[in-house]
């Protein structure tokens, strides 16, 4: 019953916070470590309240490195592996070595690999307040995908550099032997996620009702990782893949209601797991001080050694960032002059005759161009300076997985409680210290996104594509019914002029209107709103007056609630 209590009022906790968190602008997670700690002290929670460490690592961060992949577009994930894997796996590494050395000096007794382990239990970032901080304040997109990118890949790169750390501490590997854990353990884990994502995507597309279809999303994160950690691969690494093929697949093979319920139903899984943890990170800090004063280096100077690990770890960020911009920046320039040479390679394909290259060989080679110019395109158009790179710098707050994986040590480790204690204070100290100033960093960096032109630009330009395709659709002659008749001329035609009428709405929805300051997409969606409340009443008069069945009262509650979804611009962007 206790238990269950925790869960209710720890719930209220999250949504209060939250909401408060959106008014005062501040990242939640910040004020929810702050009450977690401050309920640490609290005389009804138990003196030695700890979280089983295999909670997280097993139940809480699959489903939220899944939910977190599944919305990283695959593209974006391709442009952008060079720099997230320089910051996920060999910043990770050179952290865990270089913190290894320190820990060895300042605790000689504690041995070089029990330091290297604490080095990957400190390594890897959480990107969740700095995503949050990134979004609500307009970064660029690309900045904002290698936070995550590195957030979803350092986490697996770091726990298996621990398994490896743990092992060497008895002995039981050389670095050679370690070196081949390593990339064992990532090659087999995309193998796993690979099939993963493909085999339960092709199973789910099978299956019409959307409420079984999100029920099955649930368990697809676990379907990764079990078989990955059976093999002694990377299960977050196969679950990251896994949750990358279901985001880009699932555009193409799931149904739209599909894609709206599995949306919104592991938006609140994600919101109760990510807000969750950092409120039970805080929660543990009284007991982890408890232990930490039975051991043997004093809890003040164990609490000194995670100051001096936190700040090398932001120095060390720093010294990682600077040569990963200077190579985007290189990158760049190689991209912009790469462009004419796509234009020249692609004039000639146009002049290859038919004999020579049939019509399905050249539509494949047109394809790979047009791909290969809009990478082009993203490199020279979203490059990052020096002022975004200061932000990425800036923006390695550790969080609960270090804590976790931390305490996921054997409890006859030397100096268990110290390792701990210290986790702790980095994952503390660099949450409230940079994610408490990363937008004050970003404000006086003036670093910001598209303009609202631009996108407008780039919104007319996709809708005109669109809009082409259902003018062709039209007007093709093999244009049939289901049942193989042609549809009615009357009906075309009017399809026709709301095509028509759609497109030109299109291209003049952003425009100010002179005289109220207020666009016309607003300026419609106010309109529709006024409707829709009209009819909302209607349906609550109808309900009370019980002149309707219910199924029937149901099926318009569905139709207004779906236009109500598409009315609100909160929803677009999700």
């Amino acid at each position: 019953m206790e238990f269950a209590l925790m869960l209710v009022v720890g719930v209220f906790i999250l949504v209060l916070v939250s909401v408060f968190a959106n008014r005062l602008g501040v990242a939640a997670p910040l004020i929810l470590v702050v009450v977690g700690v401050g309920m640490s002290f609290l005389p009804w929670l138990p003196p030695d309240f700890h979280i089983d460490p295999w909670i997280i690592l097993v139940v809480v961060l699959p489903p939220l490195l899944y939910s977190s992949a599944v919305n990283v577009p695959l593209m974006d994930f391709r442009r952008n592996l060079r720099p997230i894997g320089w910051l996920s796996i060999v910043q990770v590494i050179v952290t865990a070595l270089l913190v290894g050395l320190i820990m060895n000096a300042l605790i000689p007794d504690l041995g070089f690999a029990l330091g290297v382990a604490l080095g990957a239990v400190v390594s890897p970032t959480d990107a969740v307040a700095a995503t949050s901080i990134a979004k609500r304040l307009g970064l660029p997109t690309r900045l904002v995908t290698l936070l995550e990118g590195e957030s979803l890949v350092n986490d697996a790169s770091a726990l298996v550099l621990l398994r490896t750390a743990v092992a060497a501490t008895a002995g039981a590997v050389s670095i050679w032997g370690a070196l081949g854990d390593f990339l064992y353990a990532a090659a087999l884990a995309i193998v796993i996620g690979v099939i993963a994502g493909y085999v339960t995507v092709w199973i789910r597309s099978k299956i019409n009702d959307p409420v079984l279809n999100t029920a099955l999303s649930f368990v697809v994160p676990f379907v990764a990782y079990i078989p990955a950690e059976e093999f002694h691969a990377s299960g977050v690494l196969a679950v990251v893949v896994a949750g990358l093929i279901t985001g880009h697949r699932g555009a193409r093979y799931f149904r739209a209601q599909d894609r709206v319920s599995e949306r919104l139903n592991w938006r609140t899984v994600q919101f109760l797991l990510e807000n969750g943890v950092f409120l039970v990170m805080g929660m543990q800090l009284n007991s982890l001080l408890g232990d930490a004063r039975a051991g043997v280096t004093g809890t003040w100077w164990t609490i000194a050694i995670g100051l001096i690990i936190t700040a090398t770890l932001i120095i060390l960020r720093f010294l990682f960032v600077t040569p990963m911009i200077w190579g985007l920046r290189s990158e760049e320039r190689r991209a912009a002059a790469m462009q004419p040479r796509i234009e020249s390679v692609r004039s000639k394909i146009e002049e290859v005759d038919s004999e020579r290259w049939d019509d399905a060989r050249k539509d494949r080679a047109r394809r790979l161009l047009a791909r290969r110019s809009a990478d082009i395109s993203f490199l020279t158009n979203e490059g990052l300076g020096w002022r975004g790179g200061a932000v990425i710098a800036w923006s390695g707050m550790r969080g609960v997985v270090t804590l976790a994986a931390a305490q996921s040590l054997d409890l006859n480790t030397p100096h268990r409680a110290e390792l701990v204690l210290i986790a702790f204070t980095v994952a503390f100290v660099t949450l409230m210290l940079q994610g408490g100033t990363l937008p004050w960093v970003i404000r006086k960096l003036g670093v910001s996104g598209p303009t609202a032109e631009a996108e407008q630009r780039e919104l007319q330009s996709l809708m005109a594509e669109i809009n082409q395709a259902s003018d062709a659709a039209l007007a093709s002659p093999e244009l049939r019914r289901p049942d193989g008749k042609k549809f009615s001329p009357e009906l075309l035609e009017r399809t026709r002029k709301q095509a028509a009428v759609r497109a030109e709405w299109t291209a003049k929805v952003e425009q100010e209107d002179a005289e109220n300051g207020m666009s016309i997409s607003d300026e419609f969606r106010a309109l529709r709103r006024v409707i829709l409340d009209a009819q909302r009443n209607a349906l609550l008069d109808a309900r009370s007056t019980g002149n309707y069945s219910s199924p029937r009262l149901a099926a318009v509650q569905h139709l207004l609630d779906n236009e109500d979804i598409r009315l609100s611009p909160g929803e677009q962007g999700h």
